[in-house]
C-alpha cells in the first residue's frame, strides 16, 4: 500500500523514528483525510528525504507516526535566489508557489522604489511555499524571508553570487547568460515591480560587478508571468534541468 498523503513536519526522520502530530497535523490527516491506524503517509523535512511513515495512534487532536523506509532522498535545489517586488495578494502567492516547484532555494521578497506593496505576511507566504513542496513531490522548502529594501540586499551583496538582472528595458535585445564562466556559481535572478526599475535602480544594476543583465523576450510581462520565464530560462542555461 503506497502513502497517498504528503505531509512537511519539522521532525527529524529515520527508520523507526516516531513522529508526533500537532492539533492541525492530526485534523487533516485523521479529520479531513479520513486515515486511520495502519495507513501510510509520506512526510519530508526538507533535511532528511521522504520518508513512508505507518499510521501508529490517530486522535482528533493528536497522533504518532512511525517511519518504515526512506522513499526518496533529499533532492536540494541550485544555490538559486529569486528576488521580486511583492504585487497583488494572489500574483505573489503564485510567484511563491511556482519558484518552490521550481527549484529556488531562497525566495526574497524585496521593496523597490516602484514597489506598490510596503508589507507581506512572511509565515503566509512560507506555508504557500510549504503546500508547494508537499503537492508537487519536493523534498526541499525554499526559506522565504522577510521583506527587505533592495538597496539593502545590494548593499550586502556576496562578491561570488552573480546576479540575473532581468530589466524590462531591455526588451528586445536578448543578452545570453554566462554559462560557461558561472556555470558552478551562486545565483540569483531579480524580478522588479509592475511599474518596472527607476533609473537609480537601473544604473545601479548595470553597473553592479556580477550583475547579468537579460531580456525575457519581445512582450512587457507581467511580474508573476516574469518570475516563472526567468526561472525557466535560467534553469535550462545553469540549473539542473
Amino acid at each position: 500500500m503506497s502513502a497517498k498523503v504528503r505531509l512537511y513536519v519539522e521532525h527529524p526522520l529515520g527508520a523507526g523514528q516516531s513522529v508526533p502530530l500537532d492539533r492541525d497535523q492530526a485534523h487533516y490527516l485523521f479529520g479531513v483525510m479520513r486515515l486511520t491506524v495502519g495507513a501510510q503517509v509520506a512526510l519530508f523535512n526538507g533535511q532528511d528525504g521522504e520518508w513512508t511513515c505507518d499510521v501508529a495512534e490517530a486522535g482528533k487532536r493528536a497522533g504518532l507516526l512511525t517511519c518504515v523506509e526512506q522513499a526518496k532522498p533529499l533532492q536540494t535545489p541550485p544555490d538559486l535566489w529569486l528576488m521580486f517586488a511583492p504585487i497583488k495578494k494572489a500574483r505573489t502567492d503564485f510567484i511563491v508557489e511556482k519558484a518552490t516547484e521550481m527549484g529556488a532555494a531562497k525566495i526574497l521578497p524585496v521593496q523597490t522604489e516602484f514597489t506598490n506593496s510596503e508589507r507581506i505576511r512572511q509565515d503566509r507566504l512560507q506555508a504557500h511555499a510549504v503546500e508547494a513542496a508537499e503537492q508537487c513531490g519536493g523534498t526541499y522548502v525554499p526559506e522565504v524571508q522577510e521583506l527587505q529594501k533592495l538597496a539593502r540586499v545590494l548593499d550586502h551583496w556576496p562578491q561570488d553570487r552573480q546576479l540575473m538582472f532581468c530589466d524590462e528595458a531591455e526588451v528586445g535585445n536578448a543578452l545570453a547568460l554566462a554559462a560557461d564562466t558561472h556555470r558552478s556559481a551562486p545565483w540569483a535572478i531579480l524580478i522588479g515591480p509592475e511599474g518596472g526599475f527607476s533609473d537609480g535602480e537601473r544604473k545601479r544594476l548595470h553597473g553592479f560587478a556580477q550583475s547579468h543583465v537579460v531580456s525575457l523576450g519581445p512582450r512587457i510581462l507581467r511580474a508573476d508571468t516574469a518570475a516563472v520565464a526567468a526561472l525557466t530560462l535560467w534553469q535550462t542555461a545553469l540549473g539542473d534541468w
